[in-house]
């Protein structure tokens, strides 16, 4: 059972609109009586000056927990709107959006759908307990060493050679999450965000792509890219 009106599901208050007088920024959506599921999430935007109400609809706006954060995150001295919501999908996948509310002009910097397409990779199971990760945007390639998994494991994929029993490709999940951090300490914060590295099946979990975006020419461009891996629990 749905309610019928709207609520505040979210709250940040700070200037977005670059007039140095703090806005009011809100998520609002309808809540489901009995889940934390929310339908219909909406980005509002109330300027702090003249109390002039902009409403901005989001392309995937179902989900749960929406968050906010207000950042600079192009340099221009003004605060952004960083939307996260979680999907709620056994993979973690992240619905993420970034808004420049400069003049009380809605832009969207940052959409993780966009981002999705942008960043692909290909998992392939080579010979002797190797897993090859290749990054197809900046064309780089990492190799993850699985020779510590349980035998049980290994026994599944390679023959008592290290052999591959049968070509095994994995994936790359999306984004499945986005944090603001400022690397320089120039009050600019850049994207960190987190691709979980899959096996045979997303709880085959064998690490995280770690990518770093900051602005640069009007975009989010990749500056840094690492691949972390799990290590053996003690």
């Amino acid at each position: 059972m749905y309610r019928n009106h709207p609520q505040i599901v979210a709250f940040a208050r700070g200037d977005v609109t670059g007039d140095r007088v703090p806005d009011r920024v809100y998520l609002v959506g309808t809540k489901t009586s009995d889940s934390p599921f929310i339908q219909q999430i909406t980005l509002v935007v109330q300027d702090g000056k003249a109390g002039q109400v902009t409403t901005v609809p989001l392309k995937e706006n179902v989900g749960y927990n929406p968050t906010l954060f207000l950042g600079d995150f192009t340099g221009d001295g003004i605060k952004d709107i960083l939307i996260s919501i979680a999907t709620g999908g056994s993979g973690g996948i992240m619905n993420e959006y970034i808004y420049s509310f400069v003049h009380n002009q809605p832009r969207l910097l940052f959409d993780s759908s966009v981002y999705n397409k942008a960043y692909k990779y290909e998992v392939t199971y080579l010979d002797d307990y190797k897993v090859q990760v290749v990054s197809k945007r900046n064309e780089l390639t990492y190799l993850i060493d699985i020779s510590l998994r349980d035998p049980s494991y290994l026994n599944e994929i390679y023959d008592q050679n290290g052999k591959l029993l049968q070509p095994i490709t994995g994936f790359v999940n999306p984004l499945s999450g986005l944090y603001p951090v400022d690397f320089d300490g120039n009050q600019v914060y850049e994207l960190l965000i987190y691709q979980k590295i899959a096996g045979r099946y997303n709880a085959d979990s064998l690490g995280y792509v770690l990518n770093t975006l900051g602005w640069k020419e009007n975009r989010f461009a990749l500056q840094n890219q690492n691949v972390a891996i799990f290590g053996n629990s003690e």
